[in-house]
């Protein structure tokens, strides 16, 4: 009688409450209807309440102002800052000479060589020709100009980036401090704290070095420390039998077996790096980015492709050399450390050969008779395309039609949602969504996270951004997935995609920015615009590398059972390539975000103006604050889209 008195309670359960999910929103329901009459009646109306804000303005102004005041006369700025600007400005000085003394002969041989040495002769003849066409477009000395700054930015940021995930991946505890530190500088974004680094270091060189270092060091130190962590522990195991200090464990174990991640965190780095040659030039960086800023000032959509091309060209060219490094492909895989040192030697004698013969030649300067100017007919090109497609298209209607539909359907709804729904139900759909994929901490993160944004006084322009990123998200997933599935059931679409891919991955936001303004108009639309062009090329990379990768047994399989291509895709692929789509909807995410500042200049509004009007007016205040925003929201999109695994019973 004991045993039944006891199991009658168990069975008497609703059986929706047997589920984790159910219990948890049930436990959510609860404290909603203990808090809100609560926080309702304490803090009355929609929008988030002014007494619970906290107004930044004066104590970041007054630390703008005390930096100005003290710039040219306190110990910390001439003897701790001085001296790092000027090893900046001396580092790329030499570099750029350099450069110049090599001529465009040295150079181009130089760069072919290594790429032959490290991946074949088809990557050196195609490196070859990118340097040349930078010529041809007669950008040969901006080019030097950006390479100069880019081979700087790129050591000072591998250097930092090393440091630091040599330690996160030898200490747990500064792995964990790091982490969020690590996720602020890839998520704030770069116009946010360009200006804190020109109060301090001025307008020029310096700035956009440093800058670089801060948005491009990440990913080095994320992938040293995953490297590190992910070494053998049998390796590790058999150098410590042998007696091993830890100094020589690191160096000759660790670190050797850690080769890949380095390798593609340097990848990574060079990529970011380039990414920020622009954004850099606004604070005097000049170069391409400068040719790219001034060209699109003046509406001059040639002249701003002229100098991005050569953008694009490095990045893959980059790209290709370091990804080819990381896999041991080509002649630097192959023989004897002896004879890759005299293929080296051979290399670089060749390259002292080439140079030294063009100088004795007079051919040190790119040729002016070499030169094209593509300017011209891509403007008319551009001017065509305005002139035809942006109204009184037959049928379909013109691309400003389409830009005032998804405006009228899409965002201002999605606007006027957001910003009707209570400030505490916003807190509540986000700690439901995050507690229902997470766990409490999950959950509590999202809306401490969130809850932030309305303390700094930003949380209506904050719901306006919201709209925009969920809009261009949605937008970036339905076209990245679909395009990701067509490329991994294809090797002709992946090959022919490829390429294309290359150039909206690398080629700068500034340079599609006009024909997408020329195309949808200035607006929240062209905004949204930009943001899926930015986000779509790794969307499509991650779905298509994540079903590449699902286990050919399991389609094997499937095939043996009768399924159709149409249910493996949906019942094996899809759900064994879980993480992968997973992480494709975090990199959207983030990349979209990332663009939230593009879009403030093309009439986007909230807070990509708010930053790039701090930047403009030299406002600390609101330009950090607007930054600190778009930061917490990407942290508040990445607890809600991103599953947690639960380590115990007890942590759900």
């Amino acid at each position: 009688m004991a045993t039944v008195t006891a199991a009658a309670p168990r069975l008497a359960l609703p059986g929706f409450l047997r589920h984790r999910a159910a219990r948890k929103l049930l436990l959510l329901a609860l404290a909603t209807a203990v808090l809100v009459p609560l926080a309702a009646a304490r803090w009355p109306g929609a929008a988030w309440p002014h007494a619970l804000t906290v107004d930044l303005s004066k104590p970041l102004a007054d630390a703008s102002d005390w930096v100005i005041d003290n710039r040219d006369s306190h110990p910390l700025f001439l003897y701790f800052f001085g001296y790092i600007s000027n090893a900046v400005v001396l580092c790329v000085r030499a570099v750029y000479l350099t450069l110049l003394a090599a001529g465009w002969a040295g150079v181009t041989a130089f760069g072919a060589l290594v790429a032959w040495r490290v991946a074949g002769i088809r990557l050196a003849l195609g490196t070859a020709a990118a340097f040349l066409a930078c010529g041809v477009l007669g950008m040969w000395v901006p080019t030097m100009q950006t390479l100069a700054l880019m081979v700087i930015a790129v050591l000072f940021s591998v250097g930092v980036g090393f440091l630091l995930g040599l330690g996160a991946g030898l200490s747990d505890r500064l792995d964990r401090a790091l982490r969020p530190v690590l996720d602020t500088m890839q998520v704030l974004p770069a116009f946010a704290y360009l200006l804190p680094v020109v109060l301090v270091f001025g307008i020029g060189v310096p700035a956009a070095v440093l800058a670089t270092v801060v948005y491009a060091a990440p990913p080095m130190a994320r992938l040293t420390s995953l490297g590190l962590r992910g070494a053998d522990p049998e390796v590790l195991e058999a150098v410590d039998s042998l007696g091993a200090t830890a100094r020589q464990r690191l160096l000759t174990a660790r670190i050797p077996l850690a080769r890949k991640e380095l390798l593609l965190g340097l990848n990574q780095t060079i990529m970011m790096a380039l990414s920020m040659a622009v954004i850099a030039s606004v604070i005097g960086a000049g170069g391409l980015g400068d040719r790219v800023y001034q060209a699109l000032a003046s509406v001059d959509v040639g002249a701003a492709l002229a100098a991005g091309i050569p953008i694009v060209l490095l990045a893959v060219v980059l790209d290709r050399v370091t990804g080819a490094a990381g896999d041991d492909t080509g002649t630097a895989g192959e023989g004897t450390a002896r004879s890759r040192a005299t293929g080296w030697l051979y290399a670089a004698a060749g390259t002292v050969a080439v140079a030294l013969a063009a100088r004795l030649l007079g051919r040190v300067d790119w040729p002016d008779a070499l030169t094209l100017d593509i300017a011209e007919p891509v403007n008319r090109a551009v001017d065509w395309m305005t002139a035809h497609l942006y109204t009184g298209v037959p049928v379909v209607g013109g691309t400003a039609d389409w830009a005032g539909h998804f405006t009228t359907w899409v965002l201002n709804p999605l606007r006027s949602g957001l910003q009707w729904l209570p400030w505490w139900s916003v807190l509540l759909i986000v700690a439901a969504l995050a507690w229902l994929i997470g766990t409490w901490r999950t959950a509590l993160t999202a809306v401490l996270a969130m809850a932030a944004i309305g303390v700094l006084g930003v949380w209506k322009p904050s719901l306006d951004t919201l709209s925009q990123v969920l809009a261009a998200v949605a937008v970036t997933l339905v076209l990245g997935l679909a395009t990701g599935i067509a490329a991994a059931r294809s090797d002709r679409v992946e090959r022919a995609l490829r390429p294309v891919l290359d150039v909206f991955q690398t080629m700068p936001q500034f340079v599609y920015l006009i024909p997408v303004v020329a195309l949808f108009g200035v607006g929240r639309a062209p905004a949204v615009a930009a943001a899926v062009v930015y986000a779509l090329p790794a969307v499509v990379r991650i779905t298509a590398q994540g079903l590449r990768q699902v286990d050919p047994a399991a389609l094997e399989s499937a095939r043996s059972l009768g399924a159709t291509g149409r249910q493996q895709l949906w019942q094996v692929q899809l759900p064994l390539a879980r993480r992968s789509l997973l992480l494709a909807v975090n990199q959207g995410v983030v990349l979209v975000l990332a663009v939230v500042i593009i879009g403030g200049l093309v009439g986007g509004g909230a807070l990509g103006y708010d930053v790039v009007f701090g930047l403009a007016q030299g406002d600390l205040a609101t330009g950090l604050v607007a930054g600190a925003a778009i930061v917490c929201l990407g942290l508040v999109l990445d607890r809600v889209t991103q599953p947690t695994e639960r380590r115990t019973a007890k942590g759900a």
